[in-house]
């Protein structure tokens, strides 16, 4: 199957940056969309950034302009670069990746395990 490991995450004072790292390991054939998404406590997950195969980047209005989503197709990684941090961003971050595996015929999303991010003003 898939594994998604996800790193970089930890404690930060507000206006610090971070950079989270997630790479996908395992059968893997393709991968298209990669994306961030968190979820803080008594929160529903949300969005952060994602970004497509070519490099089209979508991101949420709360964190657009301070963070920068990118990829490496040859490594399966993808990463979430994110400056200027606020107390708002703490949330434990969840990586997804859409991947092809082998003898498959679909694609589907699989997640990584969260790597919490807290940001103390």
């Amino acid at each position: 199957q898939v594994q998604l490991v996800e790193s970089g995450g930890g404690s930060v004072q507000a206006g610090g940056s971070l950079r989270l790292s997630c790479a996908a390991s395992g059968s893997i054939v393709g991968i298209t969309d990669m994306g961030w998404y968190r979820q803080a406590p008594g929160q529903q997950r949300e969005l952060v950034a994602s970004i497509t195969t070519s490099g089209i980047t979508n991101y949420a209005d709360s964190v657009k302009g301070r963070t920068t989503i990118s990829r490496s197709n040859a490594k399966k990684t993808v990463y979430l670069e994110m400056a200027s941090l606020k107390p708002e961003d703490t949330a434990v971050y969840y990586c997804n990746q859409r991947v092809l595996i082998t003898d498959a015929w679909r694609y589907r999303d699989y997640w990584g395990q969260g790597t919490q991010v807290t940001v103390s003003s």
